[in-house]
């Protein structure tokens, strides 16, 4: 496994991302609510560039006792990066598309070391 240098930690603040290459492989790394996370830059839709695009809180419903909607509003907690091709939204904590949970995107491990931010791969 090879490290891949990203960026000074000091440079990616909350909602930076950053694309990498270590070797043939693109990878995204992300920075949100002081964690770094890092997937496959590759959409399981149709092999876009998955994580270039739109961040975005997750739209929620808001339902009555009876089921009728109460109106829509932004997540307070679930953040989601899109696709720029078709929109295939994925979850920014755990790489899950959210319109499948079972799909996935291939995630990395993401290391700091002092002031350096490094994802093996």
């Amino acid at each position: 496994m090879a490290e891949k240098l990203v960026a000074k930690v000091s440079e990616m603040k909350d909602g930076d991302r950053r694309i990498v290459f270590v070797g043939d492989q693109e990878i995204g790394v992300f920075r949100h609510g002081g964690q770094y996370y890092a997937y496959s830059n590759v959409c399981l839709h149709q092999g876009g560039p998955a994580c270039e695009g739109l961040t975005i809180a997750a739209v929620e419903e808001h339902l009555r006792a009876d089921k009728t909607s109460l109106g829509l509003s932004f997540s307070a907690t679930e953040m989601h990066f899109v696709c720029p091709w078709h929109g295939m939204e994925y979850d920014i904590t755990t790489g899950e598309c959210v319109s499948d949970r079972k799909m996935k995107l291939k995630k990395y491990k993401v290391l700091e070391k002092g002031d350096e931010l490094y994802v093996v791969a």
